[in-house]
């Protein structure tokens, strides 16, 4: 990644998105001198971080398949483009400052995401909430009157006709010929593979991304179980519909299993069951057994793109996200190792030194970063994927809000599961290092900003423990945590999310998000705080077959 070279330069941006069903227009055409300052402090935001791993431990047809699924993953840059804005190229080209170019390049367009979403150019309003998938003019009255086929699909676009009527087009024909060059690039990526079980998930996903039908490679990659090289991708995760949370977006990572740390972590899935009948919940709202099959394993990844690359990284994986896959086979748990790493060093010791009591830094620990982490994913997998009320699946009746809430409850089963893991002397840690670091990573996090489905579960259980006095604010604007009272809010809010969930009350989650998924101006103050230190909110990657040494 070449260095940002800080220029002062006159913006003139004059763009004209006519292809058919981009509707990212800006609001006016306008000529504007950038406030540099401006725009080196939002650039400021991220720590460039180079993704590297050891790959001399690779076998030769495994270096030969590496730059083949590097460069299949990194064309779900361009479809995330299109998803997330528009015409990248008609934005892009019309940039002639090279730090706006690069923020925008960040934010795969003209909004902030660590900063709700808003507009950091002038000549264009704040992002519409159905990103590109919807013509921007769309209702949600319209949309639910509609009629048409593929309407409740999570795999098209939905377009006017002619006449303004609204009609689907699924992304197989939206990006045909894109598609066709990572379908090849799959399958021949599988021509090496020696793993069985990787070579059949390539092929059927090299299938799957040419028609949508990705059930079949979603069981295969589920039944990998000794491959070392692996490959997510394809339209995945439906954070970036904001008025359904329905569409999927794009994304792939490239990725190389760490068999050492992955042997550490294989026994925990065992435990779901278990895990799953101790729920703080009545029992109705725990009959669904998870999946044992899971796999939990530590990975380093050394390339992202699309979605998961946009704004804040992921450091954990957590899929398939298809409720019958999961129901049979449970789901995959990948630990991204480095990025956490990084995450941890760069990110959360520098905050705690700000935020966190001092008495308590002690208990700010990469183990308890890594465990808080790890069993966040696991726990996606409690609780019911299905309403107990016949309202359907639990996606599908809290719409725009399932991703939030489910965030938030794997935050805080995650938690509740490393405690009884400790009591049941199955994990060796001091809790308190957990519920420490845990809330140091509340002020991470949440700074990712409150539109993100993460952000707003941070803000509702941040402002849930602080009612109920699991933390206290020191008058030099430091934190510490009442551990006792902590672990009485961790059970009160794991049975109120999961609760909300299995009745798939809609209006009952709006009013947790519409009182509780906000930054209050103590807490605003407090974040600022952090910027003026200099503390990064997130990391951007040097990566590629060159950074690997290949």
């Amino acid at each position: 990644m070449k260095k940002i070279i800080f220029l002062a330069a006159i913006l003139v941006a004059m763009i004209s998105c006519e292809s058919k069903g981009d509707a990212r227009k800006p609001t006016k055409q306008v000529t504007v001198e950038q406030n540099l300052t401006e725009m080196q402090k939002n650039l400021s935001k991220y720590v460039t971080v180079k993704l590297t791993a050891d790959v001399t431990k690779l076998t030769d047809n495994e270096r030969k398949m590496l730059p083949l699924l590097i460069q299949a993953a990194d064309i779900m840059n361009d479809l995330f483009w299109y998803e997330s804005f528009g015409d990248k190229e008609v934005l892009l080209s019309s940039i002639t400052d090279a730090d706006t170019k690069r923020f925008v390049e960040i934010n795969y367009g003209p909004w902030d995401r660590l900063n709700g979403n808003k507009s950091f150019m002038p000549e264009f309003s704040d992002k519409p909430l159905g990103a590109n998938y919807y013509p921007t003019d769309m209702t949600k009255e319209e949309f639910e009157a509609s009629k048409f086929d593929l309407k409740g699909s999570i795999y098209t676009f939905v377009r006017r006709n002619e006449e303004g009527k609204l009609y689907a087009i699924p992304y197989h024909q939206q990006f045909a010929k894109e598609l066709k060059v990572v379908s090849d690039l799959l399958k021949e990526a599988s021509t090496y593979a020696d793993n069985a079980g990787l070579k059949n998930y390539l092929e059927l996903r090299s299938q799957a991304l040419l028609d949508d039908e990705y059930q079949a490679s979603d069981l295969a990659w589920m039944d990998m179980k000794t491959n070392t090289l692996d490959i997510v991708i394809g339209p995945i995760e439906t954070y970036e519909d904001h008025i359904y949370g329905n569409k999927a977006s794009h994304e792939g990572y490239v990725l190389i299993k760490d068999q050492e740390w992955s042997a550490k972590l294989a026994k925990f899935s065992a435990y779901l069951p278990e895990l799953q009948r101790n729920l703080p919940v009545d029992a109705a709202y725990k009959t669904e057994t998870p999946g044992t099959d899971s796999d939990l394993n530590a990975y380093d990844v050394v390339f992202y793109a699309g979605d998961c690359n946009s704004g804040s990284k992921t450091i954990a994986i957590n899929l398939p996200n298809d409720e019958e896959v999961q129901l049979a086979k449970g789901t995959r748990r990948l630990q991204l190792k480095n990025a956490m790493k990084a995450k941890f060093d760069k990110i959360l010791v520098p905050i705690s030194d700000v935020l966190i009591d001092e008495s308590q830094r002690k208990h700010i620990t990469f183990d308890a970063f890594f465990a808080n982490t790890m069993f966040h994913e696991v726990a996606h997998g409690l609780g019911v994927k299905n309403t107990i009320n016949g309202n359907g699946t639990v996606r599908t009746a809290l719409k725009n809000h399932s991703s939030a809430l489910e965030e938030g409850k794997a935050d805080i089963l995650g938690l509740y599961m490393i405690q009884q893991l400790v009591d049941k002397g199955e994990l060796k840690e001091d809790f308190k290092d957990n519920m420490v670091t845990f809330m140091a990573g509340i002020f991470r996090s949440v700074r990712f900003g409150a539109s993100s489905a993460h952000g707003k579960a941070n803000m509702i259980r941040f402002n849930f423990f602080k009612e109920k006095g699991a933390f206290t604010r020191n008058d030099d604007g430091t934190f510490k945590v009442n551990f006792d009272k902590m672990e009485i809010a961790m059970k009160e809010m794991s049975n109120l999310i999961l609760t909300l969930q299995g009745n798939g009350d809609y209006d009952g989650v709006a009013k947790l998000v519409a009182e509780k998924g906000i930054i209050s101006d103590e807490l605003q103050a407090d974040l600022d705080r952090l910027g003026t230190a200099g503390i990064p909110v997130d990391v951007v990657f040097e990566q590629g077959t060159e950074v690997l040494g290949l």
